[in-house]
């Protein structure tokens, strides 16, 4: 990238020429139907790139913060889920958000019909969490009673099913959509057909679009892989083949050579993160760098056979997980045709401070 050298680092650098290339990968996935995509905006997080989303006919997303959820609604999205268990507070936030962006449907996820009082005569659509064995939230996939009986609970209010499955990669998930499907069977003998049905994160996503049950059923069925849109170390390996490119780096700086054959530079675990675990990155066109544990500010690095970067020179590095790390930055560079054409704010980063 040209004048790169005139950028404070470590920075987030975001290509939107390749987020248009990951999208029409996505899209091609799904036939081109850009209905049958939700993407979940914690990876995003930046109003211009919701902006790509949507100029490519995708209208609906979801979100896990009140933040993202106000993110979306003011750059445009049509239809967002909270897809998040919020009470009290958040709750309170949440209804505002909604109130004030009538044209959006805003729902939120629930597992009981005591969470769901809440919403009670509020306009906001509910879809029911249930959970796949990820346990994490949602009502077990073997209750398929509770499920029932809260789905009669709930009447108009209820719009459809929340299933995701982030613990699992493709080969493993139709047993799962198998046992989903056959929730939906006992819904619609109540008279409870779903409206929608959400499963599916980036590894599982194209199972689910794969299967038959999902994509011929009484229901929309959408799935909502988020990490996509810019994709990472882990989503390159998980869908390789379909066209996807690393489209957000993080710029770094070499600032120290603390032993033979090691370099150290300022993107530590407050820049790269690091919850996939070590290593937590990789640099682009050095595949024999070794990223090493990091600390606060410093990533070290074993250079292997290759040579030791000089001290001040510039890395390009590829996250393993992305979705935290764009959340690490304040603002992020957008670099179109290798010039820095812009600066734009991480607007959905964080969460709201607010007394409600």
């Amino acid at each position: 990238m040209r004048n790169a050298d005139r950028i404070l680092t470590p920075a987030l650098l975001i290509y939107p020429e390749l987020v248009d290339r990951n999208i029409r990968a996505t899209l091609r996935l799904m036939a081109g139907n850009a209905d049958r995509w939700r993407p979940h905006i914690k990876t995003a997080k930046i109003a211009s790139v919701i902006h790509q989303m949507i100029s490519h006919g995708v209208r609906c997303c979801k979100c896990s913060t009140t933040l993202e959820l106000l993110t979306a609604c003011e750059a445009g999205m049509e239809d967002v889920l909270l897809a998040f268990p919020v009470t009290g507070a958040n709750a309170r936030r949440t209804l505002e958000i909604s109130r004030e962006f009538s044209r959006t449907r805003v729902s939120v996820l629930v597992e009981s019909s005591e969470q769901a009082k809440a919403w009670a005569n509020t306009g906001v659509g509910i879809f029911i969490d249930v959970n796949p064995g990820m346990n994490r939230t949602g009502i077990g996939q073997d209750r398929a009673d509770d499920i029932r009986r809260l789905a009669q609970h709930l009447g108009t209010s209820f719009r459809g099913l929340h299933y995701y499955d982030g613990h699992v990669v493709a080969d493993t998930a139709n047993p799962g959509y198998d046992r989903l499907l056959e929730i939906v069977g006992e819904l619609s003998a109540a008279g409870c057909t779903p409206e929608e049905v959400i499963t599916s994160g980036t590894p599982a996503a194209p199972a689910a679009l794969r299967h038959p049950g999902l994509s011929g059923g009484a229901f929309r069925h959408r799935v909502s892989p988020g990490t996509v849109i810019y994709n990472d170390m882990s989503s390159l390996r998980q869908l390789p083949d379909l066209g996807y490119v690393p489209a957000a780096l993080v710029l770094a700086t070499v600032v120290s050579h603390p032993a033979p054959g090691m370099f150290t530079c300022d993107a530590g675990h407050k820049s790269v993160s690091v919850d996939a675990g070590v290593p937590n990155c990789e640099v682009v066109g050095h595949p024999g760098y070794v990223p090493l544990k990091p600390s606060e500010e410093h990533l070290p690095f074993q250079a292997g056979t290759e040579e030791v970067p000089p001290v001040g020179s510039q890395i390009y590095l590829v996250p393993r997980h992305v979705c935290p790390t764009v959340n690490n930055f304040d603002e992020a560079m957008m670099v179109i045709a290798g010039e820095i054409a812009g600066v734009e704010k991480v607007s959905a980063r964080g969460h709201e401070n607010l007394v409600i």
